[in-house]
């Protein structure tokens, strides 16, 4: 079950991968600047997350034009991250929770996905300039996609 609205988001700094190299993305650098869209996804090179992290590449510049910073993250690492987001031309920062520790502590975690292993849900939160929670659902399975229509809207009323 996610973390509710209305709770301090739990910080993380975590790797990513690009062209210049393995950087630190920390989710309270932006805060007091902007509002920070968090999408977790099962794993990369799959369907719908394709789909999902493509969709967010082609409409950036509505979450752009509302503040906000929109952030992918799985339990893969980032170099599987970086080449899916090559081949697929994602254009959104993507973080490699590769222990599950912020999963866990957004309370999203998937047990047994596939019969591979535990993954993140699909989940996404909408964190104010303040660090607080404004937005939290996890889908009903992996293949469900968030409510991309009520995370604008929660987006409309923070800007």
């Amino acid at each position: 079950m996610p973390i509710a609205v209305g709770t301090k988001a739990p910080d993380f700094n975590l790797k990513s991968k690009n062209a210049t190299g393995l950087v630190d993305v920390k989710l309270s650098a932006g805060f007091g600047q902007k509002n920070t869209v968090l999408l977790f996804f099962p794993l990369a090179f799959t369907g719908v997350c394709t789909t999902e992290l493509c969709d967010v590449t082609q409409g950036i510049k509505a979450y752009e034009a509302m503040n906000a910073t929109v952030i992918g993250i799985s339990v893969d690492s980032p170099f599987a991250q970086e080449a899916w987001a090559q081949k697929e031309k994602i254009g959104i920062p993507l973080v490699s929770d590769l222990n599950k520790e912020v999963t866990r502590a957004y309370g999203v975690e998937f047990k047994g996905l596939a019969g591979i292993g535990d993954t993140s849900a699909r989940a996404a939160f909408v964190i104010d300039k303040a660090g607080v929670v404004q937005y939290a659902e996890q889908t009903a399975t992996p293949k469900d996609l968030p409510n991309f229509e009520a995370i604008k809207a929660t987006l409309a009323r923070l800007h």
